[in-house]
């Protein structure tokens, strides 16, 4: 997990057009920042020394650069220390003399003017924005901040390319496995038809939020708020349907709750159905990989072949694990072959396994059985890979 970002996570705002100031601090507020702000800054003032005074002197170095009084020190957050920078195309020519930074970005109104660009190569920025076309993007780039965003959680889904396939028993074990190697972990349940994935992990009644909680959500969701808001069940957290009436989740608020789960890093695993609407498109998009169960039998193979043609439609990645051997000569190498997906690797038939759920136990639990060697053995190669997904 990526620490804190410098500055308490607060980004600076430097501009002097308030109606600019007004659109960026509701902006802020909407990603649940609390930003400084300095403004008011007099010509060629440099803004890291600015510790949240109206303007601070300056000192021109011989090269014809201006930077602080040597030795001052910012009592707030500053140009330097800031984990973003926002600086109205208004403010632009004042911080010209600031030493060069990731994280400065150049934010006005006016589409038309030919001199952004140089203005936003002279302060270093990295990009130039556009209110109000770039709102939706400014957000996500301040609350990335405010949640000291890392790298996003490897995040694999679950398919059965067949009816009982075992596509949830895989996804369970999955990740009970992840958290047991010490990987912070959320479990989504993505199929509103299925018994529900808090049910086999046993926390049917567990305190926390379901599916049906996050069906009027708009926007953003918080990484951290999402967590914290999910029952806890064996070291993970679990996004489960409840069993009330059947309530319908808009795709765009799918697409929110997954993005969010992704951005507090460690591993994502998802639970898909078998069918591929909107919704399970929002999610198979977000996914790094997905491992397709298929059973080992001829029927079972030739109905994985319909599923894996819609799940490529928006997958990057598709796999095949083999479920049980395949009688008639197949082995799980050909099975993959026929489904035109590479071989994620076999899981035999696990005898006593329903009856094991069935009295409380969730699949996976047993360190040495065959479905934990096997989940275990994957995420070995899958978060040791430079890519993040096993070769």
């Amino acid at each position: 997990m990526a620490g804190s970002a410098p500055g308490g996570g607060r980004p600076l705002i430097i501009t002097e057009d308030p109606l600019l100031l007004d659109d960026l601090l509701r902006l802020c507020a909407a990603a649940g920042a609390e930003p400084h702000v300095h403004h008011g800054l007099p010509e060629r003032a440099w803004a890291a020394g600015v510790d949240g005074a109206a303007g601070v002197d300056a000192v021109e170095t011989p090269d014809g650069t201006v930077g602080p009084p040597e030795g001052r020190a910012a009592g707030g957050v500053g140009w330097e220390t800031a984990p973003l920078v926002l600086v109205g195309d208004d403010a632009a020519r004042r911080v010209r003399g600031a030493p060069r930074r990731a994280g400065v970005f150049l934010v006005g109104r006016e589409l038309d003017d030919p001199q952004v660009w140089q203005r936003a190569v002279e302060i270093g920025a990295e990009e130039v924005l556009r209110l109000p076309d770039a709102e939706s993007l400014l957000v996500d780039r301040i609350a990335d901040v405010v949640e000291g965003a890392g790298r996003p959680a490897l995040a694999v889904g679950v398919i059965g390319g067949s009816g009982g396939a075992g596509a949830s028993t895989l996804a369970c074990a999955l990740a009970l496995r992840a958290a047991h190697a010490g990987e912070r972990t959320i479990l989504i349940d993505g199929d509103p038809l299925g018994g529900g994935m808090d049910v086999l992990l046993g926390g049917e009644s567990a305190e926390g939020l379901r599916w049906p909680d996050f069906a009027a959500s708009r926007g953003r969701v918080g990484a951290g708020a999402l967590e914290e808001s999910l029952p806890e069940l064996h070291a993970l957290r679990v996004l489960s349907w409840d069993r009330g009436d059947r309530v319908v989740v808009p795709p765009a608020a799918i697409r929110s709750v997954v993005a969010a789960a992704r951005r507090r890093g460690g591993v994502v695993v998802v639970d898909l159905p078998r069918r591929v609407d909107e919704a399970v498109a929002e999610v198979l998009a977000q996914l790094d990989l997905v491992l397709m169960v298929v059973p080992g039998e001829l029927r079972s193979v030739a109905a994985a072949g319909r599923v894996a043609a819609g799940v490529r439609m928006v997958a990057r990645d598709v796999r095949v694990v083999v479920r049980g051997r395949c009688p008639g000569g197949l082995d799980p190498e050909a099975v993959a072959g026929l489904l035109g997906a590479p071989l994620a690797g076999e899981v035999p038939v696990e005898v006593g396994l329903p009856g094991r759920v069935a009295e409380g136990e969730p699949p996976g639990a047993h360190g040495r059985s065959a479905l934990a060697r096997f989940c275990d053995g994957f995420w070995q190669r899958a978060l040791g890979s430079a890519q993040g997904v096993p070769a």
